[in-house]
C-alpha cells in the first residue's frame, strides 16, 4: 500500500478507535448524567449540554487523525509518541469513569491534571517530529484545560462526591 493510502487508513482506524472510546464512555456515564450531574453546582461558564457531543466529535476526529499521522510517521520518535497518544486516550477514558461513573470529582481532577500533562507533552513533542499531529492537539488541549477548570469548580462547590 502506498504511503498516502496507508496514512489515510491509519487516520480512519485511529479515529474509529477514539469514537469507540467516546461511545463506551458515554454509555458508562449515562445514569450519572441523568441522576447526579444535574444536581451539582456548576460553573456559570458551563456550556449547555448540546455543546459537549459536538465538541467531543470534533476533538475525537482531531485526536484520531493525530494518532494516525503519528503511527505512520517516519520519525525515530514514532513509538514514544504513540505511547503518549495511547496514554492520553486511556486517561481521557478514565476521567469519564472516575468523574461520572464513580461520581467522584476529586479522582476526576487528579486524572484530568495528568491528562493535561500527557496531552501537552504529546503536543509539544509532536510539533517537533510530526507537526500536523501536534497542531491537531491544540484544540484538544484548550478544551482539556477548560474541562479542568469545570472539574475544579465542581470539586470546590460540591466536594468529592455524594
Amino acid at each position: 500500500m502506498k504511503r498516502p493510502q496507508r496514512r489515510f487508513w491509519a487516520c480512519v482506524l485511529f479515529t474509529v478507535l477514539c469514537f469507540a472510546v467516546g461511545g463506551v464512555s458515554s454509555l458508562l456515564q449515562a445514569s450519572a448524567m441523568r441522576e447526579w450531574y444535574p444536581l451539582l453546582e456548576k460553573s456559570p461558564l458551563t456550556p449547555p449540554g448540546i455543546v459537549f457531543p459536538i465538541a467531543w466529535s470534533v476533538l475525537y476526529l482531531c485526536i484520531g487523525v493525530a494518532g494516525g499521522l503519528t503511527a505512520t510517521s517516519d520519525s525515530s520518535l514514532r513509538r514514544p509518541l504513540l505511547r503518549l497518544w495511547t496514554a492520553q486516550l486511556a486517561f481521557n477514558f478514565a476521567w469519564s469513569v472516575l468523574f461520572f461513573t464513580f461520581r467522584n470529582p476529586l479522582l476526576g481532577m487528579l486524572d484530568i491534571v495528568i491528562l493535561d500533562l500527557l496531552a501537552a507533552l504529546y503536543l509539544f513533542r509532536a510539533l517537533r517530529h510530526e507537526r500536523p499531529a501536534g497542531w491537531l492537539f491544540v484544540p484538544y488541549l484548550v478544551w482539556l484545560l477548560f474541562a479542568t477548570y469545570l472539574n475544579g469548580h465542581v470539586l470546590a462547590a460540591n466536594g468529592t462526591g455524594f
